[in-house]
């Protein structure tokens, strides 16, 4: 009884939000200002926005026979993490400023663990992008192998991951029992937290891009031995998605590097970082990082594109969609070792450059 009673006089558990802002002098205003309407009506539709455009995305590759392979899946599963995102953007829209006085240390938590989810989703999904491409490049085929089995679990651990580490900060690694540990960013988040969400992020970038740097090597490496057509067509389709898979990920490390930087300086720093005075312009970056691959893959992809127009067409009424799959081919398996030349053209089609 004496050890509890310690450890409750020890920790700020009876604390609210305001207590640990007001700790590390991050200022709640009190009052609306114009330039905070314009920014939440401003960031409310970016965030309607993202949500419409990735949940079109992960339609199109659910209704499209020519993306029901492993890479496209993966690339589904990133659009549904970014639609997470824009939702996690949205709740952090609407309580943000002056609503944060109202906020629970509960809701607090929520507001931030969304984000992180979001954030580690899209992070482990595309290091497994980067290691299904990585696979294929052996035999230098178009599509992994890998079972639709195999495939719902990788996407489940994906967001298992992400809930645990959005949890973290709320569970047991928070400064309500250190407030010399409070992050100037994040009030109730332990610095030491943020450079270890920091790193680990960063680091993962580092892994993807050695990675990604070995395809491009080894792909360069293949391409002086390409002697036949068909040989030609399956490279230059190769390349083609490689590049689409390179800009998204180099997208989102533009994108969430200055953020995750800042969380870094936070972190080591603390008052000192002055991450406050620019991690506003950050998150909003990072925000347009969740409405970047959809521009991707309109601008890459020809058949995702007439995909796009299929659906709009259907939603606008217009004739066109009485089939279910209007546009879809069906191409033979990744895993035959023959390909007729009709269906290597239809492959040549996919993700190349309008």
């Amino acid at each position: 009884m004496a050890t509890e009673s310690n450890m409750s006089n020890i920790c700020n558990y009876s604390h609210d939000v305001t207590f640990f802002y007001g700790h590390v002098g991050k200022v709640i205003r009190e009052k609306w200002t114009t330039r905070d309407y314009v920014i939440i009506g401003l960031g409310l539709t970016v965030c309607l926005i993202v949500v419409l455009a990735n949940l079109m995305v992960m339609v199109a590759i659910f209704m499209n026979r020519r993306f029901h392979f492993p890479i496209y899946y993966l690339l589904g599963n990133m659009a549904a993490a970014d639609l997470f995102a824009g939702l996690a953007y949205t709740n952090l829209m609407l309580n943000t400023g002056p609503w944060t006085r109202m906020l629970s240390k509960e809701q607090w938590y929520i507001r931030g663990a969304l984000i992180d989810i979001s954030l580690t989703a899209s992070v482990a999904n595309l290091l497994a992008v980067a290691v299904e491409r990585h696979q294929t490049i052996i035999t230098m085929q178009l599509h992994n192998n890998m079972t639709k089995k195999r495939v719902v679990l990788l996407i489940i651990s994906i967001w298992v991951a992400g809930i645990i580490m959005g949890l973290v900060p709320s569970l047991f690694w928070n400064c309500e029992c250190d407030l010399d540990d409070c992050s100037t960013v994040a009030p109730l988040y332990s610095r030491r937290f943020l450079i270890f969400w920091a790193v680990l992020n960063l680091l993962t970038f580092l892994i993807m891009l050695v990675i990604y740097a070995r395809i491009f090597f080894y792909v360069k490496c293949q391409s002086r031995h390409t002697s036949n057509h068909t040989s030609e067509v399956r490279h230059q389709t190769f390349v083609n998605l490689m590049k689409t898979i390179s800009m998204v990920l180099g997208a989102f490390v533009i994108c969430w590097t200055p953020g995750l930087v800042t969380l870094l300086l936070d972190g080591l720093l603390g008052k000192d970082s002055n991450a406050n005075s620019y991690e506003k312009y950050c998150l909003v970056i990072a925000e347009c990082n969740s409405l970047v691959n959809p521009i991707i893959y309109s601008l890459r992809d020809a058949e995702m594109r007439r995909t796009f127009k299929w659906i709009l067409c259907c939603l606008c009424g217009k004739g066109v969609c009485q089939q279910r799959d209007p546009l879809s081919t069906v191409i033979d398996s990744p895993v035959k070792k023959v390909f007729s030349e009709d269906n290597q053209n239809a492959d040549s089609e996919l993700l190349a450059t309008s």
